[in-house]
């Protein structure tokens, strides 16, 4: 699925052009853009204090032995 989201003050000018356009591609859907703020806040605000981390595995302490000659 894919979105062609128009920004609410393009509304008039755009909605039913692109509606019209897509209207063949089942694929597509034309929405309006209603939000009024951005959703993410600063984080003491939003539910506390937002960590970055490393998502890699750390790595195994200690030396790998050789590995045998391959024939």
């Amino acid at each position: 699925m894919i979105y062609c989201v128009v920004p609410e003050p393009l509304v008039d000018e755009l909605f039913d052009k692109l509606t019209d356009y897509y209207a063949e591609d089942p694929n597509v859907t034309v929405i309006v853009e209603r939000r009024r703020a951005s959703r993410r806040g600063s984080g003491a605000q939003m539910g506390g204090a937002r960590t970055v981390r490393d998502r890699r595995r750390a790595r195994v302490p200690g030396e790998l032995p050789d590995a045998p000659p391959s024939s």
